[in-house]
């Protein structure tokens, strides 16, 4: 479902994206998708890194008993 909302935005900026696309609706739609997209892979990516920090520890040292014996790793 599709619901009309109002915004106020610099004159400037709406000519950038009228020469881009005369759809400001649909412009606006794909920016926004796009820029909650980027925000949820940098906030999965730091949960990621979260865990790894967690862990490394105990990580590497796995690692390193694999390499005293001679396994490929």
């Amino acid at each position: 479902m599709r619901v009309k909302t109002s915004v106020t935005l610099p004159s400037a900026l709406l000519e950038q994206i009228d020469r881009i696309d005369g759809n400001r609706s649909a412009f606006l739609e794909r920016a926004a998708l796009s820029y909650l997209a980027r925000r949820a892979k940098t906030e999965r990516d730091a949960q990621d890194a979260a865990i790894l920090d967690r862990v490394a520890e105990e990580l590497n040292q796995q690692s390193d008993v694999l390499e005293f014996q001679g396994l490929p790793e």
